[in-house]
């Protein structure tokens, strides 16, 4: 498929723009674990996921690490290229989760033609509130719900993204996760497993009772 596939907002450029683009966009294939991005001074410019899973997190000082949000197919990744972004910087690394297809745009060229280009700059604006929303609401999770819930939750949405109930992760995945350390989401797991709501394996989590980890 081309470029404008999965970047819809081509269409709306001059053709000049679109061709300028399109042929700086480079196809790249990255391996599982790859670091696409690495804090505020890295500056690896605009990727579009073709198909794969990318994770965004940030660590503390302390070593602790949390996702902000996931990328999936056709997802946009603007935060790789925070220089292009006027007063904005985020300190996140950017990590492909398993292999990945994307294309990567340079933050330059897309940055001098969004100073031009009303539908592209309007674009990059929907981009950013899209994505301040997804950090809101990680902070609402984080400030206002207990971690039974948080975990409830992410278990769910581990096996609609994975369509299995069988979940190859390990307890300190969920921790990086969800920024809580490895032995809280043991006790929290082993919580679960006593209700019946899960089945524990090395390595494996196993959802068994749906029903329930919803009305968590």
């Amino acid at each position: 498929m081309e470029l404008k596939e999965y970047l819809p907002v081509l269409n709306d450029l001059s053709e000049e723009d679109r061709l300028v683009l399109e042929k700086s966009a480079i196809r790249k294939k990255l391996k599982n674990r790859t670091i696409i991005h690495n804090g505020i001074e890295d500056c690896s410019g605009l990727f579009i996921i073709v198909n794969g899973e990318v994770r965004v997190y940030t660590i503390s000082d302390k070593g602790k690490e949390i996702t902000i949000y996931r990328l999936f197919d056709r997802d946009i990744c603007l935060f790789s290229a925070t220089c292009m972004l006027k007063n904005i910087q985020f300190d996140l690394i950017i990590e492909t989760q398993c292999d990945t297809d994307a294309y990567f745009i340079p933050a330059d060229i897309y940055k001098n033609i969004m100073a031009k280009s009303a539908p592209l700059a309007n674009f990059t604006n929907e981009l950013i509130s899209s994505r301040f929303t997804e950090v809101m609401w990680l902070l609402d999770q984080i400030l206002w719900k207990s971690f039974d819930k948080r975990l409830a939750s992410f278990l769910l949405d581990e096996s609609a993204i994975e369509g299995s109930e069988i979940l190859k992760i390990t307890h300190e995945e969920i921790g990086n996760h969800l920024g809580n350390p490895r032995e809280v989401v043991t006790r929290m797991l082993k919580y679960f497993q006593n209700e019946g709501m899960v089945k524990l394996h090395r390595g494996l989590i196993e959802l068994i009772d749906i029903k329930r980890l919803k009305k968590i």
